[in-house]
């Protein structure tokens, strides 16, 4: 298994406002044997785009779609129905939210302003965003309770301490890889016999090599000494 990583750090393009709202997150899956890295998703499609339902207005959905208290259980069960698909299919999927408390959001911001490194990381937009926590708060709480199911858990970690953040989501992340029982494919009798055969071939070409390297300096020898009898 080979790690990978794919963010969509972006707001959407025109060409994926003409899609559905699961495929800009499902385009970018990672292929069978990868795992795959969402830093944004299509979550953010019953998150954000529920705080600020003009969001919702601008994604060109017909008329009869844009009932705002119709389309987010709708939603929820599209992406249920998705995830469900996708572990039948051999993907396993484990959903975090860092919940971070509003005072340690305030003091990380003044940290980012504080620090000439960091400053890249904080815009107007997050200040303004703050504004609306408390929305933010409902829309994940009926998100999580919606869409957290036993193939593809929501796993809510206290995140005011980095260190046991992170410890968290590693021992989980652990624990997930135990469980497929993952493994080198094992050598029976078959195969055994030919990767026999293949080092016969390859000691066979390396004993060729030699044998001609041997002729030229046997020749190349015997020039010499017929230069100099001549």
């Amino acid at each position: 298994m080979q790690s990978g990583l794919e963010q969509i750090c972006r707001d959407p393009s025109a060409e994926e406002l003409e899609h559905d709202f699961l495929w800009r997150t499902s385009r970018c899956l990672p292929e069978r044997g990868r795992i795959g890295i969402f830093n944004r998703s299509y979550y953010e499609e019953v998150l954000v785009v529920r705080v600020h339902p003009e969001i919702l207005r601008s994604e060109r959905l017909p008329d009869g779609l844009l009932d705002e208290e119709a389309i987010w259980p709708e939603r929820y069960r599209s992406i249920v129905d998705l995830e469900n698909h996708l572990h039948r299919n051999g993907t396993r999927i484990i959903k975090f939210f860092l919940h971070l408390s509003e005072e340690e959001q305030r003091k990380r911001f003044l940290h980012r302003i504080d620090k000439p490194d960091k400053n890249w990381k904080l815009t107007l937009a997050d200040i303004k965003e703050r504004k609306f926590w408390h929305q933010y708060m409902a829309a994940y709480e009926a998100c999580l309770g919606a869409t957290s199911t036993k193939l593809a858990p929501w796993y809510v970690v206290p995140a005011d301490d980095k260190k046991n953040a992170r410890l968290i989501v590693s021992k989980i992340i652990l624990d997930t890889f135990k469980s497929l029982h993952m493994h080198y494919p094992e050598t029976d009798a078959k195969r055994q016999q030919e990767l026999l055969s293949i080092r016969q071939q390859l000691m066979k070409v390396q004993s060729c090599g030699k044998l001609v390297r041997q002729n030229r300096t046997a020749l190349s020898g015997g020039d010499g000494l017929s230069a100099e009898g001549g």
